[in-house]
């Protein structure tokens, strides 16, 4: 005798579908995270997860973990609505049809154009029964995914901002003193954020002031030990002014460099940049908003889904006059800089009046070591 699933019994195998998507972590992007499970009579027969980018997905994953089981009747559970278009590998609708399951339950929907409910149409029409989940789950769900989300509804990257900052918010002192605002725990945290982002990104400020290598360590600031996984170099260089001799050309042939111009930048420091091993992007637009528009478009059509950006503060304030910020991870030191002339983390534009000021959907503190962690998640893709 079959046992039926309940409203509970299916919040907890999605559940567990959550956990599993999320183990793809940055290896899957910029495909989506993705947890499936196979159940029959109240048995786990299966389980899986989108592992790489162009590997089997979490429902084929699943289905072969099941081998030698009865599927026909079972129930899977996906976090994201199975796939029915042929891309790097197989329709999964396909997949689940031939195996004979007979109910699959999903967490969240898929935004893509080649998606967006087809392929639940599809199994609906080949008498599969599809239940689409609501409540806490979905947003967790889409959570999990927003560099996804957000690439998928308007062809540009999911921003990170972090920065560290003062008690008094200065990002550095007047003359321009900035090592080391965070403490180690905080700086440790930060390479890994640089290792699960597709790209990291700076502005020619900072590339100045500081030479930074960009890349994401193991261990901390401290190592010199390179993360498995190097996030793209992203620097905006309007007019070309990036020396050749700056750190990021060293290894530009192993980890990629792109470099963002204007189109107000010398022909001949573009096709050097070029020669040292970068890529250069012409960023189009009447003013800074509108060329982070145009890179960040460009990006994304190169496959970058997620972006971490550290400033300097000109950059930033950019990137927040374009609307392109999603999150802000901000580390407060216990530390007081003053001086009218000390920078602040956003400059640009601004809001004109406190009625117009960007408020976050979503606020969060925590300590990590000496310093407090402020993240503000800004919206929902």
């Amino acid at each position: 005798m079959s046992v039926p699933e309940t409203a509970e019994s299916d919040a907890r195998h999605l559940r567990r579908a959550l956990e599993l998507a999320a183990l793809g972590g940055a290896a899957v992007s910029p495909n989506p995270l993705v947890g499936a499970v196979i159940v029959k009579d109240g048995e786990t027969l299966g389980e899986g997860f989108h592992r790489e980018l162009g590997g089997p997905h979490a429902e084929v994953e699943a289905i072969r973990a099941a081998r030698g089981s009865d599927l026909h009747g079972a129930t899977l559970y996906v976090s994201l609505e199975p796939c029915c278009h042929q891309g790097r590998t197989p329709p999964c609708t396909d997949a689940i049809r031939e195996a004979g399951i007979g109910r699959v339950v999903v967490a969240s929907d898929d935004p893509s154009e080649h998606a967006s409910g087809r392929g639940l149409g599809i199994l609906r029409d080949e008498g599969v029964e599809v239940v689409v989940a609501e409540g806490e789950i979905v947003a967790r769900a889409r959570l999990l995914n927003q560099p996804f989300r957000k690439r998928a509804r308007t062809g540009k990257p999911w921003v990170l901002y972090k920065s560290a900052m003062s008690l008094d918010g200065k990002v550095a002192t007047r003359s321009g003193d900035s090592r080391w605002i965070s403490g180690e725990a905080g700086r440790a945290l930060v390479h890994e954020w640089r290792g699960a982002a597709d790209a990291v990104v700076v502005g020619i400020g900072t590339a100045l002031a500081d030479d930074p290598a960009l890349t994401a360590r193991v261990g901390g600031s401290g190592s010199e030990q390179l993360a498995e996984r190097q996030p793209r170099r992203v620097i905006f260089d309007s007019t070309a002014q990036l020396p050749l001799g700056a750190r990021v050309f060293r290894d530009a042939e192993l980890i990629p460099l792109t470099i963002v111009v204007s189109r107000a930048a010398q022909r001949a420091a573009t096709d050097a940049f070029t020669a040292h091993g970068a890529e250069v992007i012409v960023a189009t637009g009447e003013n800074e908003p509108a060329r982070v528009r145009s890179a960040l478009e460009q990006l994304a059509a190169q496959g970058v889904g997620s972006l971490l950006l550290e400033g300097g503060p000109k950059l930033a304030g950019a990137f927040l006059d374009a609307g392109e910020i999603d999150e802000l991870r901000l580390f407060v030191a216990p530390l007081v800089i003053g001086g009218r002339s000390a920078r602040d983390p956003l400059e640009g534009e601004g809001a004109e009046t406190i009625g117009d000021a960007l408020r976050p959907l979503q606020l969060e503190c925590e300590h990590v070591g000496s310093d407090l962690l402020i993240t503000a998640r800004m919206r929902e893709w």
